[in-house]
């Protein structure tokens, strides 16, 4: 633990929850890092994430975007592929980059969208993107006839989100640069988002800790129970 770092998780009560608003506005001001970093909310969440039925995955445009410069690769070949690169993906093939990855090439990018007809190729690819998480998958938006319409959403903010294998569910909210209204609107269209995503089969309390905190700072719990103030104000 660094002294910075020991310093901000010292300033308050970690073990308190806090409402939305104050919640971004402290965790604004302990960011001490020099780079903008960003800023992250991670629900924990009651589902048994074994079960297929309680899986939470979606995707969300935040209004305020993320901040963060995608860099997306796309399958599609034809207009389709110009209709990509004209929307703005940075790396546009088909079979080619298919082989091209399998061969190892470096990933140097953080999302793949891909035109049905290539999902054959791609579905080669599992044991490649599976473990980076950049499968193209329906649910996400990745596996889409549209993918012009699809580069363009995910670059002016659209975010995937999913839970991990504990159940939990990290998405970025934003960078510290933001202004605090900007960080508040994010983070009540994602919860949102995720409180409309609750499995029908999950019992019990759906969303059992929320945490919000930059890439080097401490977390602070968010009140679970003013969650449905905060989503009403973008709705």
């Amino acid at each position: 633990m660094g002294k910075q770092f020991k310093t901000a998780a010292d300033s308050y009560d970690k073990e308190a929850t806090f409402a939305p608003t104050e919640a971004v506005d402290m965790v604004k001001e302990m960011a001490f890092a020099k780079f903008d970093e960003s800023v992250d909310a991670v629900f924990f969440l009651g589902i048994d994430p074994k079960n297929a039925d309680q899986a939470v995955r979606g995707t969300v445009s935040l209004p305020h975007g993320t901040g963060k410069s995608l860099r997306i690769a796309v399958f599609a070949e034809g207009d389709t592929a110009k209709a990509a690169t004209e929307a703005g993906a940075d790396i546009v093939g088909g079979k080619e980059l298919a082989a091209e990855i399998a061969g190892g090439r470096d990933l140097d990018f953080d999302l793949v969208i891909a035109a049905p007809e290539f999902m054959s190729e791609v579905g080669k690819l599992g044991k490649v993107l599976g473990p980076r998480g950049l499968m193209p998958n329906p649910k996400a938006g990745t596996v889409t006839p549209d993918v012009a319409k699809a580069v363009q959403e995910f670059k002016a903010g659209k975010v995937e989100y999913r839970n991990d294998r504990y159940g939990n569910v990290h998405v970025s909210v934003g960078r510290i640069s933001f202004q605090p209204e900007q960080l508040r609107v994010n983070l009540a269209t994602i919860t949102d988002e995720v409180l409309r995503a609750k499995p029908a089969s999950t019992k019990g309390r759906y969303v059992k800790r929320l945490t919000l905190s930059s890439t080097m700072g401490p977390g602070v719990h968010i009140d679970t129970g003013a969650l449905d103030e905060l989503v009403e104000t973008v709705r």
